[in-house]
């Protein structure tokens, strides 16, 4: 074929491609199928791989941007990513709309209305329009900072690269990717069995995570959306809201209820759990979200989830199967957890082999044996657990019994008063805990390094090339030993070390949170970074039991367990270790209102026009912090109808007393 030829072929390809792409995403008439859509794109693939110097300048693969990338850029989200709480039964829903009744200090729930909708099982998405444009498109990642994707969503239905009329300035449109079922089976049924993938998610994670961008263009994903980040304009409602998404056509789901009580929720819940395999496309669950933005603003977040909406899992898939076997896992925190490993059965479309059985007590309770017939359950993405016993195996007895000794390091293992778990005593010399420790370190809610998950630390483990946590930050004296193992080489070694040093600036809270200590997750951490703001001043202060029994919201078992962490030598050693690779940083909220933040706040009494939890939570979202107790550090009391003894020792140390009406003030309410 000569050059004219193929350079004649080459725009007709781009003016075929450029005409079917309008007519499938903006006027929504394809006028030919999915397949022969993507026959086009591979034939112009094909001719500019093999002749690159007639690649045009309208080439469809340069309206979508670079066709190869080296590795998908971070992006951070104007405005955090939270997830959903679960619940599991009706009385989760009554008791969700029951602590919503009580947070915002009302007397029944009929002001409220929900909009339910089914939860999809896929990948969340977040765009980002600008004066109607489409500037980006990240994953969720940790909820702050996620994967930049924007080239990769560009042939995806129902995202429009440009809203119609009456948009706003600014707006973060949140969503789910998703294959449908149907276009799932057709997927896999051109891969070959290695590529082939377990489950629509899989696959649609897979298709939009493809650094050939051609590969996700080819793939027929779909965007639903469901939630809102930062916009520049107010909605009163979530249905408002939605009208404007279908004014953009960005097509929310078709399955939407608004419901008016507990019980219209419930009755909806069964009636989507009932049709749920005959929608095409997988669902796990029904989220249920409070109607008012106004009420959800006011009700707010407590950690990583929001107080105004709840995700119904459905009724957990069970079926029947034989234990073959039992180990035992050692955990981060020295936990340790008898695993049955089991004769395999299909669960919902995916082989089990493997489940949990919590605990000895547990075992014992449910008269569980070696090659006993056993009921196991899945609900959502929680790991398979033996539920009850269906028939003992009469022939052979081999009951399980409880180690001695840790099963990784051989040390004595011990039963803590109140707990049902045995743990490891040999806390900083038994491998798995430190495998754990790393794992946790590395995490997404920790450092967020790509590219080291826990297969990657093991190996590196194993072979002695890290250690302890600090030695993450000294990999690359060993890249000649890495890159010759398998499933390494120069470009992901170079890749993990980049990743490494980006992850190398932390927050005070992230950085916490890493540690690992007992009871102190991501609430738990953040709590103690705006108490403290800076690391030293936390670990000056991490034996101070008053001080710490002083900070509102820290329990007496994460206390307990602070004091603990910092009497080990070694800990402060690696804390002390990490200071020299990592910028530790507290980042103020600039939008703190001036008179509260920064300023200790006790409450005392009962409020009348907002619960005291409430109140507590405007005062930490103007920057204040609660204490428990009044001392010489505290600069207001907030004092309610019945206040205590509180009030005189306020007095006495001439403490500043508001009454709630002077508070609400305060606050701008």
């Amino acid at each position: 074929m000569d050059k004219e030829k193929i350079l004649k072929r080459l725009k007709e390809l781009a003016d075929l491609i450029k005409k079917h792409n309008y007519n499938y995403h903006t006027l929504d008439k394809p006028k030919i199928t999915d397949q022969e859509f993507d026959k086009l794109v591979k034939e112009n693939d094909i001719l500019e791989k093999k002749y690159p110097s007639l690649v045009l300048k309208n080439s469809p693969n340069q309206t979508y941007g670079s066709k190869i990338k080296d590795n998908f850029k971070k992006i951070q989200h104007n405005s955090q990513m939270y997830s959903l709480a679960n619940a599991f039964d009706n009385n989760d829903i009554k008791e969700f709309i029951k602590r919503s009744v009580k947070f915002l200090n009302l007397t029944n729930d009929n002001d409220f209305q929900y909009i339910c909708e089914p939860k999809i099982d896929g990948l969340s998405l977040n765009l980002v329009y600008k004066n109607g444009n489409l500037i980006s498109a990240g994953t969720r990642g940790d909820g702050f900072i996620g994967e930049d994707v924007t080239e990769n969503i560009l042939n995806i239905k129902n995202i429009p690269s440009k809203l119609e009329k009456d948009f706003p300035d600014f707006i973060e449109i949140r969503g789910e990717v998703f294959l449908y079922k149907s276009d799932f089976e057709k997927l896999n049924s051109r891969l070959e069995n290695k590529s082939k993938f377990a489950n629509p998610r899989n696959a649609a994670a897979g298709s939009l995570r493809q650094l050939d961008i051609s590969v996700s263009h080819s793939r027929p994903l779909k965007f639903i959306p469901h939630g809102i980040g930062n916009c520049s304009v107010n909605f009163n409602k979530i249905e408002n809201y939605y009208n404007h998404l279908r004014n953009w056509k960005i097509i929310p789901n078709n399955l939407i209820k608004k419901c008016d009580s507990v019980e219209e929720i419930i009755k909806f819940y069964n009636y989507i759990n009932q049709k749920r395999s005959s929608i095409d496309y997988d669902i796990d669950g029904l989220v249920v979200k409070i109607n008012s933005f106004k009420l959800q603003e006011r009700l707010g977040y407590v950690g990583k989830n929001p107080r105004w909406a709840v995700a119904i899992k459905f009724s957990a898939e069970k079926a029947n199967t034989i234990i073959q076997s039992v180990d035992y896992q050692v955990g981060r925190t020295g936990a340790i957890t008898p695993v049955a490993r089991l004769q395999p059965v299909n669960l919902g479309g995916v082989i089990i082999s493997n489940a949990s059985l919590h605990n000895f007590d547990e075992i014992n309770k449910k008269n569980i044996n070696i090659l006993d017939l056993v009921e196991i359950e899945r609900a959502g993405d929680v790991i398979p657990y033996v539920t009850r016993l269906i028939k003992k195996n009469s022939k052979v007895n081999t009951n399980i019994k409880p180690p001695r000794n840790c099963p990784i390091c051989k040390s004595k293992v011990l039963k803590e008063k109140d707990e049902a778990i045995l743990r490891c005593s040999n806390t900083y010399g038994c491998n798995s805990q430190k495998i754990g420790r790393l794992v946790h370190f590395v995490s997404k809610k920790s450092l967020n390094i790509d590219g080291f998950g826990e297969k990657q630390v093991k190996q590196l483990f194993n072979l002695k090339y890290i250690n302890k946590i600090e030695d993450i930050f000294s990999i690359e004296n060993f890249e000649t030993e890495i890159i010759r193992l398998d499933g390494w080489g120069k470009l992901s070694f170079s890749n993990l070390v980049k990743s490494i040093n980006k992850s190398r600036k932390i927050s005070l809270d992230k950085f916490i949170y890493s540690l690992g200590i007992r009871f102190i997750g991501e609430v738990n951490a953040e709590i103690l970074a705006n108490e403290f703001k800076q690391l030293n001043v936390f670990i000056s202060s991490s034996n101070n039991i008053s001080m710490l029994e002083n900070i509102d919201g820290l329990g007496p078992k994460a206390i307990s367990s602070i004091v603990d962490f910092f009497s080990k030598d070694t800990n402060r050693e690696t804390i002390n270790n990490l200071k020299n690779h990592l910028t530790i940083s507290y980042e103020e909220n600039k939008e703190f209102d001036n008179f509260f933040s920064n300023k200790h706040l006790v409450f005392t009494g009962t409020l009348s026009e907002l619960s005291r939890d409430e109140a507590k939570y405007l005062a930490k979202t103007k920057g204040a912090k609660i204490l428990s107790s009044i001392s010489k550090k505290t600069d207001f009391l907030i004092a309610g109808e019945k206040a205590g003894s509180k009030i005189d020792k306020a007095t006495q140390l001439g403490i500043k007393i508001l009454n709630e009406k002077e508070f609400l003030k305060k606050i701008n309410l």
